[in-house]
């Protein structure tokens, strides 16, 4: 494929709000099943951005769901909810995650500026 042809970043249905950036981060993931006690995981993220994350979740969750992250190295804890699934045969499944708004700093890192383009070889 010529690059001609390749999607331009932040245009289309690939297009994200902000730069996603390859971190893992240790957090805890808490969730609420119906009447049941709240579940909790440790885990880390695969990626981070300001507007969430992808995460990795060995616990069945579904879009939509309302999750509570703790960052472990803030302490900082946020809402989010389940945006995407991609389930996974073997190990944890990829879990993408959208904060209600932007919050860069829970991450506890500092995002490449909105005009920023990767390095494409």
């Amino acid at each position: 494929m010529s690059r001609e042809n390749e999607k331009s970043p932040g245009i289309g249905p690939e297009a994200r709000r902000t730069q996603r950036v390859l971190l893992r981060v240790p957090i805890l993931v808490r969730a609420q099943f119906a009447d049941d006690a709240p579940i909790d995981e440790e885990t880390t993220t695969l990626e981070v951005n300001a507007h969430g994350g992808l995460i990795a979740l060995a616990m069945k969750v579904r879009p939509g769901q309302k999750l509570v992250l703790r960052n472990w190295a803030t302490a900082k804890e946020q809402e989010c909810r389940v945006v995407h699934l991609r389930e996974k045969p073997i190990g944890k499944n990829e879990v993408g995650i959208a904060f209600p708004f932007a919050m860069p700093k829970f991450w506890n890192i500092d995002f490449p500026p909105p005009d920023w383009t990767p390095f494409l070889s």
